[in-house]
């Protein structure tokens, strides 16, 4: 098979845009907190996907929110004033969407993160921003940054490591649901995305053997009770740590990541037309450190967990969740994970891409509260 790269117009990323900022579709990514006339009128001044013109334009609306943000501070309304801040982080990241590949967008995503701190001065309870030092290869990064959000009135509590995908950084975990059940939660970024240290790789999971050890250190959680969840490509990490980490961890959740089928190149060509609003393979190279979508299909065979040997290996206890109708990430690697190695939980919704409704984050949240407790 020899590979055809879809290069997705921009009408069409448009339209699937905006349904997503109108939540006429179960994936709202990444429009948690933009309102949809907004979005809109941003698109209005747009016609094209140039990276500059892109950051430009949603941008602007981020000046407008930071600008009210402030507003609201001077005249002493912290409500309003957090409302702002994080419209105006959510615009920039639109602005850097889905990443940070070019100067303009880079830019953006630079101020992302510091519209999100000045947000995160409002929440309850309190995040702190942790820097957990790296010792990587020649060209890695030193530190490991990552945000840390301890439930009020529980000492140590059992830790959920937290990450996305390659457009959905530590910014953007929503982990209020963790926090309720007496959780607390460290967002980070996979391998390759936001603030990482390294590219991903065939054994970027040498980013988290830092992280469990700061865990065991740290005393206010209990670093002998870590479980992790990783969203979308995330998953694929979270998968590979059960297996290569299983004594570190109490639970994994794999939602909506791949593992061996998602790698292949007839996937790969299918998965271009699907869901996805930009240029899914393009991004997925930038997060793996390749110089483009055919050096990413090239790649991609060897980082199936199949070929790895990794399956048939004793793995942590792992739930298995995603929509029956992804055509991001196949279904059917999730079913390839329960015909392989240990028992494992499964859940699989209606829909698309991570099989978004209603009950997805509380089955998650929920078989995550119970394996930590156990």
């Amino acid at each position: 098979m020899t590979f055809t790269r879809y290069v997705r117009p921009y009408g069409e990323v448009r339209a699937i845009m905006i349904d997503r900022a109108h939540g006429r579709v179960a994936n709202r990514n990444p429009f948690e907190f933009a309102d949809a006339a907004e979005v809109e009128r941003a698109f209005a001044g747009l016609r094209s996907l140039d990276p500059a013109e892109w950051a430009a334009a949603f941008g602007a609306v981020a000046t407008e929110h930071a600008e009210r943000a402030r507003a609201a501070e001077g005249r002493g309304d912290p409500a309003t004033a957090k409302t702002e801040w994080l419209a105006a982080y959510n615009f920039e990241r639109v602005a850097r969407y889905p990443a940070p590949s070019s100067p303009a967008k880079a830019a953006a995503y630079a101020r992302e993160r510091a519209h999100y701190a000045n947000a995160a001065r409002f929440f309850d309870p309190p995040l702190e921003i942790v820097r957990i030092p790296f010792r990587g290869r020649p060209g890695e990064g030193a530190e490991i940054v990552a945000h840390l959000r301890l439930p009020r009135g529980r000492a140590r509590p059992p830790l959920v490591m937290h990450w996305g995908g390659i457009d959905s950084y530590k910014e953007d975990r929503r982990v209020e649901p963790y926090l309720e059940r007496g959780l607390a939660v460290l967002a980070l970024d996979m391998p390759g995305t936001g603030e990482a240290p390294l590219r991903g790789s065939l054994d970027a999971e040498r980013l988290w053997d830092p992280l469990f050890d700061w865990a065991v250190a740290r005393g206010d959680v209990d670093g002998t009770r870590v479980a992790i969840v990783g969203g979308s490509t995330g998953g694929y990490w979270a998968t590979k740590l059960a297996h290569t980490h299983r004594e570190r961890i109490r639970a994994a959740v794999n939602h909506g990541g791949p593992v061996h089928e998602a790698f292949t190149e007839r996937w790969i060509e299918r998965s271009q037309r699907g869901d996805y609003p930009f240029e899914l393979v393009e991004t997925l190279a930038w997060a793996f450190g390749l110089g483009g979508p055919e050096e990413y299909v090239a790649f991609a065979p060897r980082l199936s967990l199949l070929e790895q040997g990794l399956l048939d290996r004793p793995c942590a206890a792992l739930l298995c969740v995603n929509g029956v109708d992804d055509t991001v990430f196949p279904i059917a690697d999730h079913e390839l994970l329960l015909r392989h190695g240990e028992p494992k939980a499964a859940r699989f919704f209606p829909g698309g891409h991570m099989g978004n409704t209603p009950q997805t984050t509380p089955t998650i949240v929920g078989w995550v509260d119970r394996e930590l407790r156990r």
